[in-house]
Parts: C-alpha cells; sequence; structure tokens
C-alpha cells in the first residue's frame, strides 16, 4: 500500500477531512451513553433531582440542614438563598440563586461545595428522623455500635419519642459536629451513591411538602438531557454520512488514478512486457486488484481512526463507570483476539492464490471466448469446458473457505458480545443490590463494553483485509514500477525532411534475441527498402517475417546492429515520430467499436469525406461499405465481429491509407483476399501510392512475384534477395516456395 500512497496526495486534505469527521462521530458516539445513564439515573430513578442542592426549600428546613452543615458552608448557603414575594399564609420559602456578580468559574464550584455540603446534612437529619421515629423497643434492639454513636440523654429521648432532629439542631456547634459526624460514620464504605439517593428522597420529600410540582423538574430534566443527546445523535448521523461520501470519493479518486497510471503505464509497455504479464494478468490487475485497493482505503479512512478512539474511549468510560467490572472487558478482548488471530493465520495465505486464481480464470475465459470457433471446429468444447470447470472449481473452493471462515466469525463475535452483556448484567444486577452501582450506569456500561467489542472487530477485520489488499497493491505496483525496455532518448532526433529519405528504410547487420530465449530470432540482416518501390518479406512459418517488421515499428529493440528510418536509427528517434511515418496493417486485422469512418479516420481524425472515401476505394473496400444500410456511419461490433475477415482486412488496409504515410507496412495484410481483389488492391496501391515504401510480409508468391526487391528468410537469415525473376534462378528456399503455389506458366508469367 506504501508504494501506491503518492496517488493519494491529490486528495490528503480531503482525507484529513474524512479522519476529521470520523473522529467526531466516535466522540459523539461515546457521549450518548453517558447522556442515557443520565436520563436512566436522574430523569426517571431520581425524578429529575440532579443533586442534592434545592432550588426551592422552606426557610425552616433550611435552618435544620444549615445547622447539620459546617460552619462555612452553612454562611455560603444562607448566601445563595433569597425570600421571594410571597402570598399570606403560604409556605415561606427560600428559591436558590446566585449572586448576579459571581463569574460562572465560582457559581459552579459553590454549586460542587453546596451539594457536598446538602447531601452531609440531608444524611445526618434522615438518619436521625429514623431514630425519632423508632418505638422505645426498637431503640432497646438497636445495636450496640449504633448505640456508642448516640450520646445517652439523646437514647433515653428516643424511648420517650422526642424529635430528635429538633434537638439536634439547637445543640451548640461542638456537641452537634461530634453528633453528626457520629451518625455519619454509619454510612462509611457504602460510597456517593447512597448519599445521592438518600438526598434525592429527601428531596422529593420536602417538594412535596412545599408544593414544588416534581414531575415538572423531571420532564424539564429528561427533555433537557434527551435534547442534548438528539443533538449528538444527529451529529453523529452528519458526521457520519459525510464520511462515507468524503471516504468513497477519496477511494474513487485514488482507484481512478492508478487505473488511468495502469493504462497509460500498459500503454506505452513494448510487446515484451506485455507478454512478460500476459494479458489476462494485465487485466485482472487492473479491475479486481485496484478494486481490493479502494475497499481497502474505503475502510482505513473510515476504521482507522473510529475503532481505535471508540476502542480506547469505550474503555475509559466504562472503568468510569465501574473498575471492578473492567476484567469483563479485557476478557471479552482476549477472546475476541485469539479467535481473530486463529482466522488471520487461516485466511491470509489464501488471499494471495485467490488472485492468482482469478489471472488463471480469465485467461482461460479469454482463450475460450477468442477461440472458440477453432473450438467447435474440433469438437473441443467438452475439453474447453472441462478447462474452464478446473480453473472455476478452484477459484470457487478457495473463495468459499475464506468466505466460511469469514461467516464463521460472525456467530463466534454475537456470542461473544452476548456473553458478554450477561456477565455485565449478572455482575452489574450485584453491585445495584449493594448500592454499589446505578441502573443507568449499568446500561451504559454495557453499551460501552459493545463499543470496545466491536471496535477490535473492526481493527481486526481490516487487519484480515489487509494482506489481500497488499497483495493487490503488490501486483499493482509491479506494473507500475515496470520500466518498458522501449523508451523514448533524452535528446531525440528528427526524421529526414527530404522526400527521398522521408521513406527509407535501412537494416545495418541487424540481429535480435526475444527475452528469455537462447538464440537469435534474427541475425546478419541487412537490406534497403527505398520510396516508390515495394519491398517484400516471404519465408517459412517461423522465419522471422513478423519479427522484421516489429522491428521497424520499434515494438521490440535490435539486439545487435541498427534499424535506420529516414536516415535516423529508430532509437534516436520518439516513437510517437517514428510510427507517425508508418501506415501499419497487423497480421490479424483489428478493428475498434465504433462506426466504420470512426475506425478509418484512427489515425487521421481530421480526414475529410473525399479522404474516407479515396482510402475505402484503394483498399478495394468501397463496394461493400456502400452495400451497409448505414455506408460509412454503420457501427461495427468489437473486433469488427460482424463483418468477414476479408473485409476486416481491406477496412484496416483502408485505415492505414487514410494516413498517406511515406511508409506501408504489411504484415501477411492480403491473406484473407480473392486472386482478383488482390490484384487490383495491388494495382491500386502502385497508382495511389506510387511515392511511398511498401514493405509488405506475405505468404503468397502471387501477391509479391511483381516487387522490385524480395527478401527471402530461413532460421531468422536472409538467404535470398532480389527480384522474383533474380531468385527464381538463384534461391532454392524461393523456388521450393514458388513451385509450391504457382504453376510453371505461373512462375514465370
Amino acid at each position: 500500500m506504501i508504494k501506491l500512497a503518492k496517488y493519494l496526495k491529490p486528495y490528503a486534505w480531503l482525507a484529513l477531512l474524512c479522519i476529521a469527521l470520523v473522529f467526531v462521530q466516535a466522540m459523539c458516539d461515546l457521549k450518548l451513553p453517558d447522556y442515557m445513564s443520565d436520563i436512566v439515573n436522574i430523569g426517571v430513578m431520581k425524578n429529575g433531582i440532579e443533586d442534592a442542592v434545592p432550588v426551592k426549600i422552606s426557610r425552616e428546613s433550611l435552618d435544620i440542614l444549615q445547622a447539620f452543615m459546617y460552619p462555612d458552608d452553612a454562611v455560603l448557603a444562607s448566601g445563595h438563598y433569597y425570600v421571594p414575594d410571597a402570598s399570606p399564609g403560604a409556605i415561606l420559602c427560600v428559591t436558590y440563586q446566585p449572586p448576579e456578580d459571581y463569574s460562572r468559574d465560582r457559581v459552579k464550584a459553590d454549586r460542587e461545595t453546596l451539594n457536598a455540603a446538602f447531601s452531609r446534612a440531608f444524611m445526618v437529619k434522615a438518619a436521625l428522623d429514623q431514630l425519632s421515629c423508632l418505638t422505645p423497643e426498637a431503640v432497646a434492639a438497636l445495636p450496640e455500635s449504633t448505640k456508642a454513636n448516640i450520646p445517652p440523654e439523646m437514647l433515653a429521648l428516643m424511648a420517650q419519642g422526642a424529635d430528635l432532629t429538633a434537638m439536634a439542631a439547637k445543640m451548640p456547634i461542638p456537641q452537634r459536629s461530634e453528633l453528626a459526624n457520629r451518625v455519619l460514620a454509619q454510612f462509611d464504605g457504602m460510597g456517593d451513591m447512597v448519599a445521592s439517593q438518600i438526598s434525592s428522597m429527601a428531596l422529593q420529600a420536602e417538594y412535596a411538602a412545599i408544593g414544588v410540582d416534581v414531575s415538572a423538574i423531571q420532564r424539564t430534566v429528561i427533555l433537557k438531557i434527551g435534547g442534548k443527546m438528539l443533538a449528538f445523535a444527529l451529529l453523529v448521523l452528519a458526521a457520519a454520512t459525510g464520511s462515507i461520501y468524503v471516504s468513497a470519493r477519496v477511494a474513487a479518486g485514488f482507484a481512478r488514478d492508478i487505473r488511468q497510471a495502469l493504462f497509460e503505464k500498459v500503454s506505452a509497455f513494448s510487446s515484451a512486457e506485455i507478454n512478460r504479464f500476459s494479458t489476462a494478468s494485465l487485466i485482472t490487475r487492473t479491475t479486481n486488484d485496484v478494486q481490493q485497493v479502494q475497499q481497502m482505503v474505503t475502510m482505513m479512512l473510515r476504521m482507522l481512526i473510529y475503532a481505535p478512539v471508540m476502542g480506547l474511549g469505550g474503555v475509559v468510560y466504562a472503568v468510569q463507570k465501574s473498575v471492578s467490572m473492567s476484567w469483563i472487558i479485557a476478557l471479552a478482548v482476549l477472546v475476541l483476539l485469539c479467535i481473530l488471530a486463529l482466522m488471520f493465520l487461516l485466511v491470509t495465505p489464501r488471499f494471495k492464490t485467490l488472485q492468482k486464481l482469478i489471472d488463471r480464470l480469465n485467461l482461460v475465459t479469454r482463450e475460450n471466448i477468442s477461440g472458440i470457433m477453432v473450438s467447435r471446429a474440433y469438437n473441443t468444447q467438452g475439453f474447453e469446458a472441462g478447462r474452464f470447470d478446473g480453473a472455476n472449481q478452484a477459484l470457487a473452493k478457495t473463495n468459499l473457505f475464506v468466505q466460511r471462515a469469514m461467516a464463521t466469525m460472525m456467530p463466534l463475535l454475537g456470542l461473544i458480545m452476548n456473553a458478554t452483556m450477561l456477565l455485565i448484567i449478572w455482575f452489574g444486577a450485584k453491585q445495584i443490590s449493594t448500592a454499589a452501582m446505578e441502573v443507568g450506569d449499568m446500561m451504559a456500561y454495557m453499551q460501552y463494553a459493545m463499543h470496545v467489542v466491536i471496535s477490535f472487530m473492526f481493527v481486526s477485520m481490516m487487519f484480515i483485509m489487509l494482506p489481500r489488499a497488499a497483495v493487490s497493491a503488490e501486483r499493482i505496483a509491479e506494473v507500475l514500477n515496470t520500466e518498458s525496455t522501449i523508451h523514448d532518448p533524452a535528446r531525440p532526433e528528427t526524421p529526414s525532411g527530404d522526400a527521398a529519405m522521408r521513406g527509407l528504410i535501412r537494416f545495418n547487420d541487424v540481429s535480435f534475441r526475444y527475452p528469455g530465449a537462447e538464440q537469435d530470432a534474427l541475425s546478419g540482416i541487412s537490406f534497403t527498402a527505398k520510396p516508390g518501390e515495394m519491398t517484400a518479406v516471404i519465408g517459412t512459418t517461423g522465419s522471422g517475417k513478423t519479427t522484421l517488421m516489429n522491428l521497424i515499428l520499434r515494438f521490440y529493440d535490435v539486439t545487435g546492429g541498427a534499424v535506420e528510418v529516414a536516415g535516423v536509427d529508430v532509437r534516436q528517434l520518439r516513437q510517437h515520430d517514428l510510427r507517425g511515418l508508418m501506415g501499419y496493417v497487423p497480421q490479424k486485422s483489428v478493428l475498434f467499436s465504433g462506426t466504420i469512418a470512426e475506425n478509418l479516420r484512427f489515425g487521421a481524425p481530421d480526414l475529410d469525406e473525399d479522404g474516407l472515401r479515396a482510402a475505402a476505394e484503394t483498399a478495394q473496400a468501397t463496394e461493400f461499405i456502400m452495400d451497409k444500410e448505414s455506408g460509412f456511419e454503420e457501427h461495427m461490433s468489437q473486433g469488427g465481429t460482424n463483418v468477414s475477415g476479408g473485409q476486416r482486412q481491406r477496412l484496416s488496409i483502408a485505415r492505414a491509407l487514410a494516413m498517406k504515410p511515406p511508409i506501408l507496412l504489411f504484415d501477411d495484410s492480403f491473406s484473407a483476399l480473392d486472386f482478383k481483389t488482390d490484384a487490383a488492391l495491388r494495382r491500386a496501391l502502385h497508382e495511389q501510392a506510387g511515392d511511398a515504401t511498401l514493405f509488405v510480409v506475405a505468404q503468397r508468391v502471387g501477391t509479391i512475384m511483381h516487387a522490385q526487391q524480395i527478401i527471402v528468410l530461413d532460421e531468422g537469415r536472409i538467404v535470398g534477395l532480389g527480384t522474383h525473376k533474380a531468385l527464381l534462378e538463384t534461391c532454392p528456399t524461393y523456388q521450393e516456395i514458388a513451385r509450391s503455389q504457382l504453376r510453371e506458366e505461373e512462375l514465370h508469367g
């Protein structure tokens, strides 16, 4: 993946935006369980009472509570409550209102201090109220540890049913403080939750006594917390939508650029590089491999930040809710990692095999489709079906193994998640029963635990997918890093502008060996092809005729000697300039999907209608073109499969002629023509392209017997060079070829 990172540079700012959106989404997701916990704990369980500080309280109750506060806290409380206008006969109440000149930070600090102070006071008051309600028998049955914290005189009064709270409030400060400390000692070890619950119940009773609508407080708190929760949920939705859009755009642009780079690279490859990779493999690398990398980029942009933030954040928030249950998350993560490590070891090696099997299937499919007529002619459909079935079955088996392994993970992960929830509920319920945990906190803990498990699952899934994407990236990089053996020179020369030299082709002691071959395909080749003349090449199969033409076009570079075109070594010319001098008709006629006119204008896009007709007429293609319903606008299917082989050949010749180049190269391009059309075409070529250099590779002697120069090849060497008449007298190889094709009277015709 690192080798392809440069293709992400144009999208760096979008990638950063995506990461920022994902971070926002993760942080908002982490806040939602906390708000849900507050709704349950405060809004439902405590009827909306957030802390121990009363929003409104009777003057009498405030005085009693202040009696059980520390002196400084009592003074602070007095400064934060005021007496509003009250109707006659109403209970005298005070309302919480911090002084207006206080800063927000000071108000917050004061409220925290008051919360602790009121919580302490409510606990003392609740304990004394409870003791005041005891019967003499219950007082006598109190544990000795409890009696030890109550002064003897108060125990006596308790037995008489006295109001201990009112009596304690009137005690001198030292005795009152000592009594409060003794009472609070009974709550040691119970935690803040007990104090919060006692304060909540006491406040509810106080509000009911003074006529405050507790339901309105509860409704307000639930709407307030719910509103925040809704805002965060909407922010999650917006961030998730934005991250999906941005990540898709980055990944799609990244994949598009890589495909473009692959196409341009492959387009610049010489035949040696094309043969090295194979067409089927190059197609797979440009499609399936790029798709794998694209999917990985999408996942990395969305999960690389989201999963770690959610995982680590979930752990932190869960520990804040309950430290004692942290082992449940640790156990779940450990089991999850063991399962994923096993999957990683099993699945990863199969990914590389998978890509190779896709290559193999593409190769077999391409061969079957392109050679389907041959297969039918030889009745080998069964054999080809078996070949395809073998490649298909191998791919299917590997795919099934991978998919089954991945499918097995889902129920296992579901089992881990459900087992984790069960453990949290089991141990959380025990903590709730001992007042060590609140219901909302347990619910939030469950959600945070799920966040942690799912985050580890996402990270692990990403690391499982990464090897396949890495294999694909390596295959893509292999193509992109392959340098073509054919490249333009640093200081290119320009072809000669002299008409006499422009079409000149000269071979100077040329030898050539294919990459990896043990011997030369051509050796000691020297000749000159001149403008206005036809130079023909003939020889037995495999003698090097097409190779000779490929060297002129510089599809390969010579391994010895030099090929000159227009007076310049082809290696010193830009490929564009070199091939701009030539009209090429390959051995296998290739037409592209589009109209006939578009195919003929392939090398001459500005060619007018008259030029099209002239090229078609010279190639003897006008008659069948005009027989078409749309003429030159008739649509051609891919590869020209909707016309005959001879018609494809003539259209390919017309395409080369349309360029009006100084050099025309025909690689066995008349093989599909009948003798009449062949003769007419050669006459037209002589008339219309008389100044061009005609270089013709042929199998039929009748096609080239009137050439000014015929080159006879045998096993990569020139064994004859001259006219038809001269070669019949001096070259046994040519004589053998000619006599095998022509009658005696035709040989000297």
